[in-house]
């Protein structure tokens, strides 16, 4: 094969949630630019509408699917559906997450830190369940990519919210777990754990609280955060036949943050 080979898509149907904003979006176009078909599904119809039109605008199909993936009963609803009504899933993203309640340990109460955890990791478990077990009855293997985070390998400074830091830490270890499993059925698993990207959700919060995002920044070796379409390739390479012997693999993409 060629190099474009190793790491096109063509012919390929990707599945990303959480890819109507932010950096699921970006992997989202980074695949269809490989030449993958996308699903995406997110929670407001209109950015979903505008992330599909910018899928097919690179000449791919686009699906979208209106889910809260928080809710498990709902979040497994939507794998199915997407199964039944798309037919196979090649590579599957499971992006969605987030930290969405910034509190202390000790003011989380046990119905946030249910709701985080299911956001975080149950919708991850799902997806890699539902999806990974229709790529092992196809018996044609596949590719899974869950987005964890530099916060599964750290505690963050000055930032509330740990469910976030242990759901992701989980979400890692479930890659490792899967990997091992389905390794001997062509089936990779492999995470990636961003740093921080300057998303929207990011630039919101830097209008709110610019001692955070000014602190973190100054310990990012690099002396920037990430932009959004940098983390395209990574997601686009793991995809791709060029990762075919890759497994197991937690990649950082920090600009060296996590270095200190």
């Amino acid at each position: 094969m060629g190099l474009a080979d190793w790491f096109g898509l063509d012919g390929k149907r990707a599945l990303v949630t959480g890819a109507s904003r932010g950096l699921g979006r970006e992997m989202a176009l980074a695949l269809a630019e490989a030449g993958a078909d996308v699903i995406i599904t997110g929670r407001t119809q209109s950015t979903l509408d505008a992330a599909a039109a910018e899928i097919r605008a690179r000449g791919r199909q686009a699906w979208t699917v209106k889910a809260e993936m928080a809710v498990p009963e709902e979040c497994q609803s939507a794998f199915e559906r997407i199964l039944a009504e798309t037919g196979p899933v090649d590579i599957l993203i499971n992006n969605v997450g987030n930290r969405e309640v910034n509190v202390p340990i000790e003011a989380e109460t046990l119905e946030t830190w249910r709701e985080m955890i299911d956001l975080n990791l149950t919708s991850c478990f799902l997806g890699t369940r539902i999806i990974g077990t229709a790529m092992l009855a196809r018996g044609q293997g596949g590719r899974i990519i869950n987005i964890a985070s530099i916060s599964a390998l750290i505690a963050n400074r000055d930032i509330g919210g740990r469910h976030y830091e242990t759901g992701k830490a989980a979400v890692l270890h479930f890659t490792r777990c899967a990997a091992a499993d389905w390794a001997p059925h062509g089936i990779t698993v492999n995470a990636i754990c961003p740093g921080l990207f300057m998303t929207d959700a990011n630039r919101a919060w830097n209008e709110t609280a610019p001692e955070v995002i000014e602190t973190f920044v100054r310990n990012v070796p690099m002396g920037r955060p990430g932009n959004p379409p940098e983390i395209g390739p990574l997601a686009v390479y793991l995809a791709s036949p060029a990762a075919a012997y890759v497994t197991g693999a937690a990649y950082v993409i920090d600009g060296g943050y996590t270095l200190w």
